[in-house]
């Protein structure tokens, strides 16, 4: 096994000619190479990992840091991440997007593809989301890694609430409601009751009656001794109203969280708009809040605010800035406790470059993967 920061060049006898083979790991500096380079073209050895190895090596709490740390650097403009580019499957009801991210100042480098099949489960018996990540060596292109991305989306994603709700839920929140009780419902959970270790009430809402009534039955197995009370509600009105912080994260395409549910000092995180038509508030929401997007271009295309902004609902001057620049100190979250505060979450592709570098940098230190020669 290779240790981080090191580079194992190993030697061997070609059974197929008189050349010596040079195995080479991706760390390699580029001087390091370039002296392999001279005897024989090294060969790179990348480290598989699967999802069940990926899911043993990923705690809640590294996560939220990571999406942390991703959030400031591309607030203080640290990062490379062009916007996500989408493959339409309309007659799947389905989609594929690709995300490559650089974070500079920490050399880190990913790309992601992953898909959105909300009729995945009914149909297939799969997941309506399942990714894939390859992590690059900045100093050589090589591939260091090949992941399954699909438990790193969902943890990534539930940090991204946990770090929005950190700079822009009032302090101490007491109820949670979740609206959608699907995979991510239950990261949002993990991440939320991490961040705060407690809520005295947590309702959740599904149009599923079965799986709002299982999600219930989970949280209360895994949650009961940090959270009061842990309800099934039959409606989206009565899961919403009243709580601190709410969480949308459908598929849906119109409305479920309408205004006059919401409290003053809510904060609200949309998770589920992250195509071309999702929506899930009521554009009245977004006309009484602070609304804070995690990147302008992928928000606009296929964010909460999409649909709204293309009908002139609400204009771009209406949305009052990115995470990021919350995170790095470069303009304020909360302005007061009666505030409605809204994130609109798309998801980064540098929250799952740094995720990825948590997973890659624990399987070499526990000796988790295998490592093969690809390329």
């Amino acid at each position: 096994m290779v240790l981080e920061n090191r580079v194992d060049i190993v030697t061997k006898k070609s059974p197929f000619s008189s050349h010596t083979l040079i195995f080479l790991h991706p760390l390699a500096r580029h001087t390091e190479c370039c002296i392999a380079m001279t005897a024989q073209h090294a060969s790179v050895k990348t480290l598989l990992l699967t999802g069940r190895q990926v899911k043993r090596l990923l705690k809640m709490k590294d996560v939220i840091g990571a999406v942390e740390d991703a959030f400031r650097h591309k607030g203080l403009s640290k990062v490379q991440m062009p916007p996500k580019v989408y493959l339409f499957y309309d007659k799947f009801d389905g989609d594929l997007r690709t995300m490559p991210s650089y974070v500079e100042d920490m050399d880190v480098s990913a790309v992601k593809i992953v898909n959105v099949h909300p009729r995945n489960a009914k149909e297939h018996g799969l997941r309506t989301v399942m990714g894939l990540l390859v992590l690059v060596s900045p100093h050589n292109g090589a591939p260091m890694a090949i992941m399954d991305a699909t438990h790193i989306t969902d943890m990534r994603t539930g940090a991204a609430s946990a770090v929005a709700s950190k700079y822009l839920a009032n302090k101490n929140p007491k109820s949670l409601s979740i609206i959608g009780a699907g995979n991510q419902a239950r990261t949002q959970m993990m991440a939320l009751i991490t961040q705060y270790g407690h809520f005295d009430e947590v309702r959740l809402f599904d149009i599923d009656a079965e799986k709002t009534k299982a999600a219930a039955r989970q949280f209360r197995r895994l949650y009961g001794d940090q959270i009061g009370k842990v309800r099934a509600t039959t409606s989206p009105e009565d899961a919403v109203e009243g709580c601190d912080i709410i969480v949308t994260a459908t598929s849906s395409r119109a409305p479920i969280v309408m205004n006059d549910w919401v409290k003053d000092g809510a904060h609200i995180n949309c998770i589920g708009a992250d195509a071309p038509g999702k929506q899930e508030l009521d554009p009245a929401i977004l006309k009484r809040a602070q609304v804070i997007i995690d990147d302008w271009e992928q928000a606009s295309h296929s964010g909460e605010i999409n649909v709204p902004l293309s009908k002139g609902e609400v204009t771009r001057n209406e949305i009052d800035g990115e995470i990021g620049e919350i995170v790095a100190g470069m303009s304020v979250g909360r302005r007061s406790e009666s505030e409605v505060t809204v994130f609109c979450s798309t998801g980064l592709a540098v929250q799952d470059c740094l995720t990825a570098k948590i997973v890659y940098d624990t399987a070499l230190a526990q000796g988790v993967g295998r490592l093969v020669q690809i390329v």
